[in-house]
């Protein structure tokens, strides 16, 4: 597959910054989101808050960074190879969603270099997230509900796949998800998908490694 630095939706630039997505809301630090004191809260930002909480509590319990890394980096790699894609994201839900990996482009391609993070109001993972199973999106465009999203302008996507971070306690950490300026066949979605969940799998297993029984 070849890909032309001359696309519409990516500027070359003799040196590219990194892009960090708008962000909204307010956060605080690791200890999740920001909450006046004495207010009382309910319903969705209640929920937020204690799926945040138990997220810190197990990466703290399994000893897992929310630092970027050379590992991850690597696994975000070779899912994006694997796939065809250009872009490959090891993403876990903190305060902001938090790329621990992350593969891209070269600063020199042409094509946009995003940073480490990215707010929860934009991209498809949040909907990963929250149905606990993979999507698959061929073409951005060929659905309403997901084309009208802020990265599809931003970076240029026309393809996403994403895959869940379960851990076996049922809570969700995060994502792997893979990202491309080229839509692709309905006819490759599921093996792209496999590639995914594959790799998510892979993630898991460096994040909470199954004992071997013996």
């Amino acid at each position: 597959m070849s890909y032309q630095p001359d696309d519409p939706h990516f500027v070359p630039q003799a040196a590219p910054p990194a892009l960090s997505l708008p962000q909204r809301g307010m956060r605080n630090s690791a200890q999740g989101l920001s909450i006046p004191a004495g207010t009382t809260v309910t319903g969705p930002q209640a929920q937020q808050a204690s799926e945040l909480a138990q997220r810190y509590e197990l990466l703290e319990r399994l000893g897992v960074s929310t630092a970027a890394s050379q590992d991850f980096d690597e696994l975000a790699r070779d899912i994006a190879e694997k796939a065809g894609f250009l872009y490959g994201f090891v993403n876990l839900f903190l305060e902001e969603q938090t790329f621990v990996g992350l593969h891209q482009p070269p600063a020199d391609s042409g094509y946009v270099i995003v940073g480490r993070t990215m707010s929860h109001d934009h991209g498809w993972c949040p909907e990963v997230v929250a149905r606990k199973k993979a999507l698959p999106l061929h073409d951005v465009h060929a659905s309403p509900r997901f084309s009208g999203n802020h990265v599809v302008d931003a970076v240029g996507v026309q393809s996403y796949f994403g895959a869940p971070l379960i851990h076996e306690s049922g809570t969700v950490l995060g994502t792997v998800c893979v990202i491309d300026p080229e839509k692709r066949p309905l006819s490759e979605a599921r093996r792209i998908r496999d590639i995914t969940i594959n790799g998510g799998a892979q993630v898991m297993d460096r994040i909470a490694p199954v004992p071997v029984r013996r």
